[in-house]
């Protein structure tokens, strides 16, 4: 059992940054994949950034952040991190981390391949 803690949402004006923290239990491997997920009011749940190990480390990024969001961790801390730059209202949403086991690339920017999630953190960005 995989258990995931986010942190870092907030409150912050257009253009601005956060960066978000997302701690993952003791279980997480290199056969896993984390990812970001994000879910604005009244729709459904959007693919924002994943990283996988498996066959070398790649990353994975939303057409709508590549260039304004990094994906990067800490192994040894088990924790994945999002920075967020250049923030747009339109990235207002409860971001949730994501691990899925044995992620096929072709499924990693799709919810259901993701087992494990967490509670999720509220990013507001007004304008």
């Amino acid at each position: 059992q995989v258990q995931l803690a986010e942190s870092g949402g907030g409150l912050v004006q257009a253009g601005g940054s956060l960066r978000l923290s997302c701690a993952a239990s003791e279980g997480v491997n290199r056969n896993h994949a984390m990812a970001w997920f994000r879910q604005a009011p009244g729709k459904g749940r959007e693919f924002v950034a994943a990283f996988r190990r498996a066959g070398g480390t790649t990353y994975y990024y939303a057409d709508s952040v590549k260039g304004r969001f990094t994906l990067s961790r800490d192994n040894n801390k088990n924790t994945l991190y999002l920075q967020m730059d250049s923030l747009k209202p339109e990235d207002t949403a409860v971001y949730h981390c994501a691990v899925g086991m044995s992620v096929i690339t072709s499924s990693i920017r799709t919810e259901t391949a993701y087992r494990y999630w967490g509670q999720g953190t509220q990013v507001a960005v007004s304008s």
